[in-house]
């Protein structure tokens, strides 16, 4: 279990002891549902390997990405409903293979009570998704989809550290909130621009 990149400060080895002490191990495999919108939260989770996106579902079932949580970082909407005993609002799915350390939600508390520290990688956690929500919003509202297409692109290959994604036309049109046919749509216009390449299933950025 890597938690290095938890959190730095002088009381960081003893945080992590204790996070241990206090977690749970489990791991989940892509395309996994960790968490379900509207279930009750239990646990905060800590990614320790892999990613996890987190996305919103409207009464359609469509879907919109708001942000990823990657190694070394947890989900403040957890965060914020666990210690309210309120439900999700959002549904996080494993982006990959990923383990995650599960935090009961009394000795979250307790840990705010104990290190002052903790409380302090909280509220940076929370200061990071509030800048990308509004990244999320200014998106949606004042950038053009292929700007959109081509920015969501961008941040995928460099989440999986590589120029090519293996994602099909209809998950991109979903985590975007938008029609899969306007996806193809702009990606064959990409290609023509030589901006990427297109495969079966597959996107390669071109640098």
């Amino acid at each position: 279990m890597e938690l290095d990149n938890l959190i730095e400060f002088k009381s960081l080895p003893e945080i992590k002891e204790k996070l241990k002490d206090y977690g749970f191990l489990k791991t989940f495999a892509e395309g996994d549902i960790i968490l379900n919108e509207n279930a009750f939260i239990k646990a905060i989770p800590i990614v320790t390997r892999g990613n996890i996106k987190v996305m919103r579902t409207d009464e359609d079932g469509r879907e919109i990405l708001l942000y990823y949580i990657k190694a070394g970082e947890s989900c403040i909407m957890s965060f914020l409903g666990g210690i309210h005993n309120d439900t999700s609002k959002v549904k996080a799915v494993a982006e990959e293979p990923t383990e995650i350390l599960f935090i009961p939600i009394d000795k979250v508390t307790l840990l705010i009570k104990e290190y002052p520290e903790w409380l302090d990688y909280i509220f940076r956690l929370y200061h990071k998704r509030f800048e990308e929500l509004l990244e999320v919003v200014n998106a949606v509202a004042f950038t053009k989809m292929d700007e959109r297409l081509l920015n969501f692109i961008k941040k995928k290959c460099e989440l999986t550290n590589a120029h090519t994604l293996y994602i099909t036309h209809e998950q991109l049109a979903n985590e975007l909130g938008t029609a899969r046919v306007v996806v193809s749509r702009l990606l064959k216009q990409m290609e023509e621009n030589k901006l990427v390449i297109l495969g079966r299933n597959k996107i390669h950025l071109i640098e």
